[in-house]
């Protein structure tokens, strides 16, 4: 039978800062491009992973507070960070691991408002070693 997770009060950090209180949506994609492996004579195409491309999304209001968005993310622009992602506050477990990202670069970090709108931004990360902790 299927499951699904409803996700209820998950925690994000970036560079050990809890921004949970700041991000609406995350999206991350872990995965290896295809590289063809095909020889002479093979009869069909063949194809092995390559290196692992890992990247984080994560849709953020835009805080100028002390410790908020702003404030963890300006500094960070151009280098590499760790982020965790666990869907909800308990303790990590099989049924909540942690998702963890590490050494991800922080890409360029867009800024636009308009007028009546809450501000907005997204933040995107690529790369680093990814792992998943169940216990």
């Amino acid at each position: 039978m299927p499951t699904s997770t409803l996700l209820s009060n998950p925690v994000v950090t970036i560079n050990s800062v809890d921004v949970s209180d700041q991000c609406t949506s995350c999206e991350f994609t872990i995965g290896q491009p295809a590289l063809e492996a095909t020889a002479f004579g093979d009869a069909s195409r063949k194809y092995v992973g390559g290196l692992y491309e890992n990247s984080v999304s994560l849709e953020m209001y835009a805080s100028f507070a002390s410790g908020e968005t702003w404030a963890t993310l300006k500094s960070l622009v151009g280098a590499t960070t760790t982020v965790t992602i666990k869907p909800t506050s308990a303790a990590t477990s099989a049924t909540n691991p942690i998702f963890t990202f590490t050494g991800t670069f922080v890409e360029p970090l867009p800024q636009s408002f308009a007028l009546g709108a809450l501000a907005t931004v997204t933040v995107n990360f690529t790369g680093g070693v990814y792992s998943l902790v169940e216990a």
